[in-house]
């Protein structure tokens, strides 16, 4: 015959789990990849945005890890540049929503609502928010500097 556990040790198991999951036990990911995913940027190429001026799905053949993320590419140039210097090509803030980070929170980056501003890729949540950061895009951007990486925890 089997026994249901205490009521106490259904109360530990239950707090236990909690703590677990609760958002004070551990940050976010340094780079966005939504939550049943490793790939960033939804697996577009981070680098296209800097030679093609536009979003391009990456392929898996053209792959790399970086920050514990992985990483697509729609060529083996532009998977070589970004091997050369990720941090040029990588986009700012993890690729969070730059609005987001600067009034101190977190939300996805979407690649198809990007902006390139002094050599350096800016992902937004969606086209309104992007109009948003566009409106005051400098101040936004030293008010997320000062968040980021803070933001994550």
């Amino acid at each position: 015959m089997n026994k249901l556990p205490a009521p106490n040790m259904l109360a530990a198991a239950f707090l236990v789990l909690v703590a677990a999951f609760s958002s004070q036990s551990f940050a976010k990911p340094a780079i966005y990849t939504g939550y049943f995913s490793n790939v960033a940027l939804s697996g577009y190429d981070t680098v296209a945005y800097f030679n093609a001026g536009k979003p391009v799905k990456g392929n898996k053949h053209y792959s790399t890890q970086y920050m514990d993320t992985q990483w697509h590419f729609n060529s083996q140039e532009n998977l070589n540049a970004f091997i050369a210097t990720p941090e040029k090509y990588a986009p700012q803030y993890g690729g969070y929503c730059a609005w987001a980070v600067a009034n101190n929170s977190t939300a996805k980056g979407d690649p198809k609502q990007w902006a390139i501003h002094e050599a350096k890729l800016y992902l937004n949540y969606n086209a309104e928010i992007r109009q948003k950061w566009f409106s005051d895009k400098s101040a936004l951007i030293i008010k997320a500097n000062a968040f980021w990486p803070k933001v994550l925890k």
